[in-house]
């Protein structure tokens, strides 16, 4: 996780709206050169605000985890956690371990509040959810690394659910890379916050009558009593609960219905590089789940491209695959593409919950011979059902990071993450990132 994280915000440090959002801060803030940028070579900022901008960075193609509860967890919690570590005095950084412990409490936290709410497994509606996990995430994840009192831990997340929430309006548009962004930041504003002694509501947590809480959020939150470590020691969701890692920069559902497509593909075409002729193609049809916010028959950005069942089948369909030259401006204009675009119904099946574990894609293609040929998802690759292998993991990381950062250095991430475990002092991995 930490180094496909690292490659999403390597590759997300060279888009529009993450420049942005850098001139953004280091226009409208003094500097504080503490804590590095994702590939920015001698760019430092505040820790906030570095924790922002990797944030933004991170999400900014939409390439990053996803877990289940839905939500995109390891954007919202490293970059705190790397910011804070580079707050540290160069005497008593953290231990690779360490680090590790805080990054891995910042995704449970988020994966124990999701479970405490039925709403939380569904393909979100009403609020992006790191938004508000995440941001609950990174002030734990801090907090963690800061060595907080269980009171002040309490007080860091409670200030954070204070700071947490974006609408989900904003998805497929520049803002939603925003809302990692802010998650990192404000987590760990919220655990700064608490360790200088700022308090906050110690039933924030809880399910309290009459007092909205967390279930603010999540009407149907109930938590639930957690046991207490063994003597075997604590036993985390990741150990039960795989993540799913992106083939290519899209929201997670796309990778079903480009699989389904690139399996029609394949039938049509062969294996050899050819491409499908809309000529050859009458009506498209894609089975997939109700959700309105990645139904869009026509994106008119690489944003909205991303978010869009249509635009990820027809391009697989395509070309067999799609890849992060697939949201490119002239990929996206050519004329084969947007007459297959034209060609697309959509048909949701009763059995097809918008649900990231139970969710399926088919695509179903009628020929102008009067042929028809089907081809569907039920699990793709990278789905925790179906991991992406490591060998896979190093490669994506090689391919994101290779365009910022020369090959020696590549490597030498790709070596410090693996032995993160082993390191006295995680400076190490902070000196690599630019």
């Amino acid at each position: 996780m930490v180094l496909d994280s690292i490659g999403v915000g390597l590759i997300g440090s060279t888009t529009d709206v993450f420049e942005l959002a850098l001139q953004y801060c280091q226009h409208m803030y003094a500097y504080n050169d503490i804590s590095s940028v994702y590939g920015r070579k001698g760019t430092k900022l505040s820790p906030t605000l570095a924790a922002f901008v990797n944030g933004v960075a991170t999400h900014s193609m939409d390439f990053d985890d996803t877990w289940h509860p839905a939500t995109h967890p390891s954007g919202a919690v490293l970059p705190a956690v790397l910011a804070l570590s580079d707050m540290m005095p160069a005497n008593n950084k953290p231990s690779g371990l360490d680090f590790l412990l805080a990054f891995n409490v910042g995704i449970e936290i988020q994966g124990r509040l999701m479970r405490f709410s039925n709403e939380a497994h569904s393909i979100p509606k009403r609020f992006h959810p790191p938004t508000v996990v995440g941001t609950m995430g990174s002030a734990a994840a801090c907090a963690c690394l800061l060595s907080l009192d269980p009171s002040r831990c309490s007080h860091a997340l409670a200030i954070a659910a204070s700071l947490a929430g974006a609408p989900m309006a904003n998805a497929a548009t520049q803002s939603k890379p925003l809302h990692i962004g802010n998650a990192s930041r404000l987590g760990l504003e919220a655990a700064l916050l608490a360790s200088r002694g700022l308090e906050a509501s110690p039933v924030v947590l809880d399910a309290v009558t009459g007092v909205a809480g967390f279930n603010a959020f999540y009407e149907d939150y109930m938590p639930q009593p957690l046991e207490l470590p063994s003597d075997e020691g604590y036993v985390f969701l990741l150990e039960d609960q795989d993540m799913a890692f992106k083939r290519f920069p899209a929201h997670l559902g796309m990778h079903w219905v480009a699989d389904a497509a690139a399996s029609v593909h394949k039938m049509l075409v062969g294996k050899g590089p050819s491409t499908v002729s809309p000529a050859e193609v009458k009506e498209i049809v894609l089975k997939v789940p109700k959700s309105k916010y990645i139904n869009r028959p026509f994106p008119k950005s690489e944003h909205e491209a991303r978010h869009s069942f249509q635009f990820n089948a027809c391009s697989a369909l395509l070309d067999g695959e799609v890849t992060v030259q697939s949201f490119t401006p002239t990929a996206m204009s050519r004329p084969n593409l947007l007459a297959l675009l034209d060609r697309v119904h959509l048909e949701h099946p009763h059995d097809n919950p918008a649900n990231f574990n139970l969710m399926y894609s088919e695509v179903q293609v009628s020929l102008a011979g009067g042929d028809t040929v089907k081809g569907r998802c039920d699990t793709f690759y990278g789905h925790w059902r179906n991991p992406l292998t490591d060998e896979s993991l190093r490669k994506k990381f090689r391919n994101n990071a290779g365009g910022v950062l020369p090959p020696e250095k590549v490597e030498s991430l790709i070596d410090v993450v693996e032995k993160l475990d082993m390191l006295q002092d995680s400076g190490i991995l902070l000196s690599q990132l630019q």
